[in-house]
């Protein structure tokens, strides 16, 4: 099943709540579809009046936040035995080749690494733990991840749900104007039809004069 066709199933509470849950374990270094409930979720608010998107995106928003801060912590406690733990875990995410990547670029971008890296993948994943293994000082991060999340989650929301309205919209629109333009092209197509009709037909034979009496 798609997840957008799950989330239709789910009541407005349980799709705050995911979305909060879901972007805030990834955020701490847990390798989950956050993006992808967030833009799914936002869709379905577009679709459906019962999901508010205001609502939505400030649970988004806490669950980056709180996320990453919960990450930092985690990763400022266990440091580098973390890194190395979680790359046993999940190999596919937390490879020695990615953990180098996403530490050249808090080394050469700081806390901009960390609001950026909010609308990268890898690095959104990376964010928390990594700024806390490299102790970046907290004030710098909490600057960073905050402007980060509200930019992130609440953009990200804000556009796909107002792209999702327009959508609908124009679908709507375009569906009268396909009628309009259905029938203007049988009566065009059925003028067009009859006058090369009334052009095949055979001429009428004119009446022969009859001639005049002796």
């Amino acid at each position: 099943m798609h997840v957008q066709e799950w989330l239709e199933t789910v009541p407005p509470l349980a799709i705050y709540l995911l979305v909060g849950v879901v972007i805030g374990l990834e955020s701490l270094g847990i390798p989950l579809p956050g993006e992808i409930i967030l833009v799914s979720s936002a869709l379905l608010a577009s679709q459906h009046g019962e999901i508010n998107p205001f609502v939505l995106g400030a649970c988004a928003t806490a669950g980056a936040i709180i996320g990453d801060s919960i990450g930092y912590a985690i990763g400022r406690k266990g440091g580098r035995p973390l890194l190395a733990w979680l790359g046993g875990k999940f190999p596919k995410h937390f490879s020695e080749g990615h953990i180098a990547t996403a530490e050249r670029s808090f080394q050469k971008w700081g806390m901009w690494a960390v609001f950026f890296g909010r609308f990268v993948a890898l690095l959104r994943i990376f964010a928390g733990p990594l700024a806390g293994v490299l102790r970046m000082p907290y004030w710098k991060f909490l600057i960073a991840n905050v402007f980060g999340g509200i930019l992130w989650a609440g953009g990200t929301t804000a556009v796909i749900y107002y792209v999702g309205v327009v959508a609908e919209s124009w679908l709507k629109r375009f569906s009268w104007l396909g009628l309009v333009a259905a029938v203007l092209i049988g009566l065009t197509s059925m003028l067009i039809i009859k006058r090369k009709a009334k052009k095949a037909q055979p001429a009428q034979p004119e009446p022969e004069p009859v001639p005049a009496g002796d």
